[in-house]
């Protein structure tokens, strides 16, 4: 089916179905045969000076992608690094194209592990194309000649020709059907820790963010959306802002939002702070966290769960144990809180003569193809008449995989036809209408045998399911499988690593009518402090130490196990840790799989006398499988443990009469650079899997933390943040 007979109904459906990780099979596309066309295929365009330019479809966030995809490609390129750069195709070429570059998707730690064989073999593709195009000038077979650092040399002759050279012939070439792939152990490019090639721009300025855009003849648009959960705009006065100064415009955004448009955004803010509206406050308008406790907590008990995985018959070994241990646990609503507020930029051309009309979005967006899906279904125009440019995100973690903003910057730039409009939310618009890490409770239950070895586990977790709230047609048999992240049994993704003869892990679902989203890390999170901080009861409870008893239940999980030995190995568990300004320092474990990786945390703290606490150094260990860049990964542990632990210490969205109570960084404050503890990261690839890198790690740091408060105080925590916690001493 062409671009154009593609209904904007269907390709919402295609789009949100590659949001949720639809993947098509590789083909190296072919491409128009022109002299205009510098490309070699759709990943690689080699202009006359030797300049590379590798296409990277996936969203650059901070996480890296951007380099270590064109490290990838330019590895079988063979191409000379200091010569790459990048640049993003727009997902309305993609579908012109009949998604050459596959899913535009980045969340879930999948940028590279779910694209790297087929943007591999967009790379080797090309350097075969461009070692064809110089045997055929040279009349030379192909088997004589060689590829590397961006030169393709006849080895007989000693002929040399730059890519540069060869580009406009190679180009017109018939793409290859076998594309073998180099062994990952002869990498000299992917595998090493060159750097980023962004890092540049971000640092002298020049790189430019979706608030910084500027667009000749622009205005600018400020928004407020109902802050009550499920109300609606009732009215609003215009003429209660009439002659505000470089007000154009008060527009209606949908049956919940009003938004003012002015030549600058202050001015549009301003007036909209001034304006008169009056909401309709719904059926929530006396909702609170205390009622979404209440709810939660019935689910801790009822009979009404689905299971996620089970082993043995926990509910009998339970009854029959000599012994049991029951903890409750709680993890709260948080929002992504990302630097960047949203925003977007958009023009819409009204149809004039012949000329079709048009709308035009530019972003930050985790998934241009959704973005593009939201731009037609709110322009009504069919997705070939729009188009989204991609720009870099100061920050997403899963927040920019929604679409809400650019629905609404649509609308406005509706109101004004022809004039492109910059829609910014203000930082309490972005906290009070997020998509929140859902709010769960978990009710843990161990039961031991007389000599005191664990024999049965009962994980109940009751609460909210993000598919539910976003995508409700991938809930079967009312299972949501995100829920059970690092709970699975078994499998690529997300293992639980412990050999328990009796297991049972199932979920109560009770969603609350607070919108749920995809916050960086998702379920594993929470999870992860579930299980290994109970884990951790039952080892004192049982006077034990942490780390036997997770190596005697991870012995017939080796990659579990090689994570967290190299963590404890390293922390130096054996012994205790040195003092700290005459603080005696306290150690906490946890490990677990998620996002296809197996990763480990050693946490080292004091709590000082009147409840200080200082985490001095977390030692954290991952297997990815490979490494693509082992210097950013290390970065991208450090970021999920400055985010991770900003959520352990502070992070809670909690609810009165209807709205969220945390407006800005004053309530809802990150870990500041004083508080941030030494990180020390091993990365341990073993080969043969693609994990992840952005998530999986966030997952333990909270636990590790929790573990090593308990050691130092006997104090357990079991509901966050840390900052409604007591860690005086009695």
């Amino acid at each position: 089916m062409s671009a154009a007979m593609l209904s904007r109904r269907q390709f919402v459906a295609t789009s949100t179905a590659a949001a949720g990780g639809l993947m098509l099979g590789f083909h190296v596309p072919a491409l128009p045969k022109t002299a205009l066309n510098p490309e070699i295929n759709a990943w690689v365009l080699i202009q006359s000076d030797d300049t590379i330019i590798v296409r990277i479809a996936r969203s650059e966030m901070g996480q890296g992608s951007l380099t270590g995809l064109a490290q990838l490609v330019a590895e079988e390129l063979e191409a000379d690094w200091s010569k790459v750069r990048t640049e993003y195709p727009t997902p309305g070429q993609n579908l012109a194209r009949n998604r050459a570059w596959g899913n535009f998707s980045t969340g879930g730690s999948r940028g590279v592990r779910e694209s790297h064989d087929y943007v591999r073999k967009g790379g080797a593709a090309a350097r075969l194309m461009l070692v064809q195009a110089a045997a055929d000038g040279w009349n030379v077979p192909v088997a004589e000649c060689s590829a590397k650092n961006s030169v393709v040399t006849h080895t007989p002759s000693g002929k040399r020709l730059s890519y540069g050279k060869l580009a406009a012939a190679a180009g017109k070439l018939t793409p290859p059907t076998e594309v073998p792939l180099k062994d990952p152990k002869t990498w000299t490019i992917a595998g090493k820790p060159v750097k980023r090639l962004d890092t540049a721009e971000k640092l002298n300025g020049k790189q430019v963010y979706g608030m910084d855009l500027k667009l000749p003849g622009m205005l600018n648009a400020a928004i407020r959306d109902c802050p009550i959960v499920g109300g609606k705009l009732k009215s609003f006065d215009a003429a209660s802002i009439a002659g505000k100064p470089g007000v154009k415009k008060v527009v209606k955004i949908g049956d919940t939002g009003v938004a003012v448009i002015a030549d600058t955004w202050w001015r549009a803010k301003s007036a909209l702070d001034a304006l008169t509206i009056e909401w309709d406050e719904g059926p929530h308008a006396k909702l609170s966290s205390a009622d979404i406790a209440t709810m939660l907590k019935a689910g801790l008990d009822a009979n009404d769960a689905v299971v996620g995985h089970s082993a043995g018959n926990a509910a009998e070994a339970l009854t029959g144990a000599a012994r049991t241990i029951e903890a409750v646990y709680s993890y709260p609503y948080q929002n992504h809180a990302t630097m960047e507020v949203m925003n977007a930029t958009a023009r819409f051309t009204p149809a004039a003569g012949s000329t079709a009309a048009r709308c035009e979005v530019w972003t930050p967006t985790q998934n241009g193809e959704s973005a593009l899906a939201a731009a037609a279904e709110a322009s009504g125009l069919p997705p070939a008449q729009c188009e989204v440019y991609k720009i870099h995100l100061g920050g997403g973690f899963g927040r920019r995989g929604a679409t809400d903003w650019i629905r609404q910057v649509v609308e406005i730039a509706k109101a004004m036809p022809g004039t492109p409009v910059k829609l910014i939310w203000s930082r309490e618009e972005d906290m009070l209408h997020g998509f929140y890490h859902p709010v769960t409770m978990c009710k843990m239950k161990a039961g031991l045998d007389a000599q005191g070895q664990l024999q049965a586990l009962h994980m109940r977790i009751s609460g909210q399911s993000i598919l539910a709230g976003l995508f409700p047609q991938n809930i079967r048999d009312g299972r949501d499988p995100v829920v059970f992240q690092g709970l699975n049994k078994g499998g690529a993704e997300g293992a639980f690593g412990y050999a328990v003869p009796h297991l049972m892990v199932d979920h109560a679902m009770r969603n609350p009518p607070v919108r749920p989203g995809f916050w960086r890390g998702v379920n594993l999170n929470h999870n992860a402090i579930y299980v290994e901080c109970f884990l951790d009861e039952v080892a004192h409870a049982t006077k034990q130490d942490p780390l036997v008893l997770r190596r005697q239940l991870l012995a017939g999980s080796p990659k579990h196990l090689a994570v967290l030995n190299a963590v404890a190995e390293r922390a130096g568990w054996d012994k205790p840790a040195a003092p700290v300004n005459g603080q005696t320092v306290h150690r906490g474990l946890a490990q677990i799989m998620g996002f296809g990786s197996y990763v480990a945390a050693c946490a080292e703290v004091s709590v000082s006398p009147a409840g200080e606490l200082k985490i001095h150094r977390i030692v954290a260990a991952t297997d990815p499988g490979h490494a693509v860049n082992p210097q950013q990964i290390e970065a991208q542990v450090e970021g999920s443990f400055a985010y991770g632990l900003s959520a352990a210490l502070f992070g809670e969205c909690t609810l009165k009469d209807g709205r969220m109570q945390q407006t800005n960084f004053d309530t809802y404050p990150p870990l500041l650079l004083a508080q941030m503890p030494k990180v020390e990261t091993i990365v341990m690839p073993s080969g043969g899997f693609w994990g992840g890198v952005g998530e999986p790690t966030i997952a333990v740091a909270a636990p590790a933390v929790l573990n090593a408060i308990f050691a130092a105080t006997g104090q357990r925590i079991r509901e966050l943040p840390l900052k409604q916690q007591s860690l005086k001493r009695a």
